[in-house]
């Protein structure tokens, strides 16, 4: 009996020296302080800190300023940039453990790396490239300065990682993510857009339960101002904390570049914001920007699809995720990659799809916000916007002449119009497979309206100005996707405005810090319905009532 315990005892040594030795996965140590540092060589930036805290900075360059914002960025949240660096390389598990394991996975699903390796040389401009440069180095010297902040096996940050960062978020702003959330889920409900003919349409997915929340902006020309001033609000609802936490300050240089606003971590540029000519504001939208393929895989060779009537090799790769365990050890686990010629694959419990979708493979982000960055005026502006590499995102601008406009900006896939695309699409036949996207005139503008006064806040394009102008749902085809709701909050900045009042600056902060639902909207639904019920025999609820209505 000894002998045997012996042997069990001398077996699990072994298996545990086994599975040490398989899970053994330590991070590498990051380059010494001086070797950081030198790659700040060369830039030179000066950060001054208002009452509030904001960083004001400014450079002899462009790429100086940028080289400043990254340290005073890093300065207030160095955990957050370093955190979405790690995600974009796709090795966030490796710190964080198995929750961040799926947008791991993804970096690889969406290609993010291959892009960057494939184009980052040859389609980005050497004064963008100035500009990832100037702001990794930033990083890096505050990471010499502050090596026990600074993550294991993060260090050094790349250019690289900059823009691949604009690569891997912009598309989850009009909603990518929960796309594939739900291809992934075990009760995805295919709805296939049947072929044009007759009335035959797809069956729609059931809308979103919760009401609406985001961003407000508004923009009044001199002609409706009153006093002859042309006023802009940026009024954006984004967390303080976490990857898209919003970040205040001012850049500023020799070289013409002088603008306060927002930012996210990891941003070289002022995302919206206001220069000395021209200001803008961001808020989210929702178009149909991403198509659902479902594929026939050959029931013989599971590493093809149908399509065109033959069998059609998937393009395979495998992404090795890295997930932490304790200290040096992690689990590595493996995922294939699969895509096909629509996209990226998804094997589901339901199925296997292909996903196609706007901003696959752009990589121009940042060369479109620094150009917006140095806009002079609403033609610069517009020039700026036709480079159209960002995937959506409404605009609300105006400048220091009195034009102000809409846009509701995003990269329309050039779809055949003749097909339903707001339901899942055929996988077996190319034809479907877009290509490109439609032209920087299609894309919805509404400039200087006849009332001076353009807004958004989240809702559809056909509702932007109080004015007889609106754009209309018969000037765009139904293959664009435009968004078609309402929120309470556009409702509620219709029953405020009449087309031809004063817009002030009191009467337009009014309107900003409204608190009231609009009729018809559904949280006013919701609120009549609370307060139609009989709480008598509920006190706390009673009360709770009488404080809404």
């Amino acid at each position: 009996m000894i002998r045997i315990l012996s042997g069990f005892g001398g077996l699990a040594l072994v298996v545990l020296a086994g599975a040490g030795i398989f899970l053994w996965d330590p991070l590498p140590a990051n380059p010494p302080p001086a070797i950081l540092a030198a790659t700040a060589d060369g830039y030179d930036a000066e950060i001054l800190r208002d009452e509030y805290g904001v960083p004001h900075i400014r450079g002899k360059r462009d790429r100086d300023a940028s080289f400043g914002l990254a340290y005073a960025h890093a300065e207030d949240d160095f955990e957050t940039i370093q955190e979405v660096v790690a995600v974009t390389r796709g090795r966030l598990a490796r710190y964080r453990g198995k929750d961040a394991a799926p947008a791991d996975y993804l970096v690889s699903l969406l290609g993010v790396w291959e892009t960057i390796d494939a184009r980052y040389d040859s389609d980005v401009p050497d004064d963008v490239k100035a500009l990832a440069d100037a702001y990794s180095a930033g990083l890096n010297l505050y990471a010499s300065e502050h090596p026990d902040e600074t993550w294991a096996g993060l260090a050094p940050f790349t250019p690289q990682d900059i823009i691949a960062g604009f690569l891997f978020k912009t598309p989850f702003f009009y909603g990518l993510d929960e796309t594939l959330t739900g291809l992934f889920s075990d009760d995805y409900t295919q709805a296939i857009a049947l072929a044009p003919q007759g009335d035959d349409k797809a069956f729609l997915m059931a809308p979103k339960p919760l009401s609406e929340r985001g961003s407000n902006a508004f923009a009044v020309s001199p002609t409706r101002s009153g006093d002859g001033v042309t006023r802009l609000i940026i009024n954006s609802h984004q967390p303080l904390t976490g990857p898209v936490a919003w970040y205040e300050a001012q850049i500023a240089s020799d070289e013409g570049l002088d603008i306060t606003g927002g930012i996210f971590p990891g941003t070289p540029v002022i995302l919206h914001g206001f220069n000395h000519d021209i200001g803008w504001a961001n808020t989210v939208s929702a178009q149909d920007l991403s198509d659902t393929y479902v594929l026939t895989r050959n029931p013989d060779n599971k590493d093809q699809y149908l399509l065109d009537g033959a069998w059609q090799d998937f393009e395979k790769s495998t992404a090795t995720l890295h997930v932490k365990l304790w200290g040096p050890f992690a689990l590595k686990v493996k995922r294939p990659v699969l895509r096909s010629a629509h996209g990226p694959v998804i094997e589901a419990p339901t199925g296997t799809y292909a996903i196609r979708y706007a901003g696959m493979g752009e990589i121009r982000q940042l060369e479109q916000y620094y150009r917006l960055n140095k806009s002079t005026g609403l033609d610069s502006f517009l020039s700026a916007m036709s480079l159209n590499a960002l995937p959506s995102i409404n605009y609300i601008f105006a400048d220091k002449d009195g034009n102000v406009g809409f846009i509701h900006n995003a990269q329309y896939p050039a779809r055949d119009d003749a097909w339903d695309w707001s339901g899942d699409l055929p996988g077996d036949r190319s034809d479907l497979i877009w290509d490109g996207y439609r032209d920087w005139a299609d894309v919805p503008k509404l400039i200087n309206p006849a009332s001076g006064f353009v807004f958004n806040a989240n809702n559809t394009p056909y509702s932007a100005t109080d004015g007889p102008d609106n754009l209309a749902p018969d000037d765009f085809p139904q293959s664009m996707g435009l968004q078609t709701n309402q929120t309470n909050r556009a409702l509620r900045i219709m029953e405020l405005t009449d087309g031809t009042g004063t817009m002030d600056r009191d009467r337009l902060l009014s309107i900003k810090f409204d608190t009231a639902y609009a009729e018809g909207s559904e949280a006013q639904q919701v609120v009549d319905a609370v307060l139609a019920h009989d709480w008598s025999d509920e006190p706390d609820l009673a009360e709770a009532a009488a404080f809404l209505a």
